[in-house]
């Protein structure tokens, strides 16, 4: 399967997720909007929650994040936080069909399992609920880096570009963190792309300075099979109302 992304300016990334986020609530009036944050800890600015709330006053939020200790010291001092569940996220247990919105963020690449984990997040979506899926992308320079540096490298590489916070998470990377891993999971479960976006990250391992050297070297050695120009894939999924809708992407 061909795989093609948008690529978009920073400025252009992070008003996808509450755009889709807003007409959905605008399309649900007088209803509790119910939304579950999957990987609270890593989650980021691509939905803003204080913006959702004005779109959804009565929106309904629950967090949930790996039970790890990284992720627990991630999460410590965090207001926002401190009322979320932190558990095995394999054999998490949600309503099915009972949440509208889902946001999955920078969560795929540093769990095991991971593909059984977005299957039940996607199983406690509502017939038209939305997912807001961001992940490292294993099929990059950066990726490949994560995955295969050494952990006293990866330790060093994070320092010099998030002092002073908590990491680096585990680099897993299954199949699923990746563009065609992604895309095959929405065909086999018959869902929606609405939008997609490839992205280059704010912060982490992909923005130390000679690491980004390391990935336009590692991108040639590979004669691009590892792309260097991006290092995040983004996603607006949509469960169709009609399940036996096709995979629409655009």
């Amino acid at each position: 399967m061909q795989v093609r992304h948008d690529r978009v300016a920073q400025t252009d990334q992070d008003d996808v997720f509450i755009r889709f986020a807003a007409d959905y609530a605008a399309e649900h009036p007088g209803r509790a909007i119910t939304f579950v944050q999957a990987g609270c800890a890593t989650a980021g600015p691509e939905l803003d929650v204080g913006a959702l709330l004005k779109a959804a006053p009565a929106l309904v939020i629950s967090r949930v994040d790996e039970d790890s200790p990284i992720v627990r010291a991630a999460a410590a001092g965090r207001a926002e936080l401190s009322t979320a569940a932190f558990a095995e996220l394999r054999t998490l247990t949600l309503a099915p069909r009972s949440v509208d919105l889902i946001q999955c963020s920078l969560l795929l690449h540093r769990v095991r399992n991971a593909e059984l984990v977005l299957d039940r997040l996607v199983a406690a979506l509502r017939p038209g609920g939305l997912l807001f899926l961001r992940t490292a992308d294993r099929d990059t320079a950066a990726g490949f880096l994560d995955r295969k540096l050494p952990q006293f490298a990866r330790e060093l590489a994070w320092g010099a570009a998030q002092p002073g916070a908590p990491g680096p998470f585990p680099a897993w990377y299954e199949p699923i963190a990746s563009g065609r891993g992604i895309e095959a999971f929405v065909v086999r479960h018959g869902l929606a792309i609405a939008n997609r976006q490839a992205c280059i990250a704010q912060g982490g391992l992909g923005r130390a300075r000679l690491l980004l050297a390391a990935q336009r070297l590692v991108s040639q050695l590979a004669k691009g099979r590892l792309v260097a120009d991006y290092d995040e894939l983004r996603y607006v999924i949509r469960k169709p109302e009609d399940r036996y809708a096709r995979v629409l992407s655009q």
